[in-house]
């Protein structure tokens, strides 16, 4: 089975999701669609319309950067990650 590791910020939104847990999965996709058995409403954090990746949301597995259809081992361990984004640039020339 591949182990999905979820950020804490999805944590946060759905308190009942394990931050690490097991999916019997061929692709990311599935695993993701087993993950939101587990967690109702993930899928729509993690997937946008087209299916795709949601703009600000990274996936790795075994860690590499990954797609929907990226398949899975059954040993691989897939990360969820948020993008960092944000700051303000000063325009200043040092």
């Amino acid at each position: 089975m591949a182990t999905i590791i979820l950020p804490r910020s999805l944590i946060a939104l759905f308190p009942a999701a394990p931050r690490r847990c097991d999916v019997d999965a061929a692709t990311v996709a599935e695993a993701i669609d087993r993950l939101d058995e587990l967690a109702p409403g993930m899928r729509n954090r993690i997937v946008d319309a087209g299916p795709v990746l949601r703009e600000h949301i990274k996936v790795f597995v075994d860690q590499q950067p990954a797609v929907l259809g990226t398949s899975l081992r059954p040993d691989s361990t897939i990360h969820v990650i948020p993008a960092v984004s944000g700051g303000q640039a000063t325009g200043r020339s040092a």
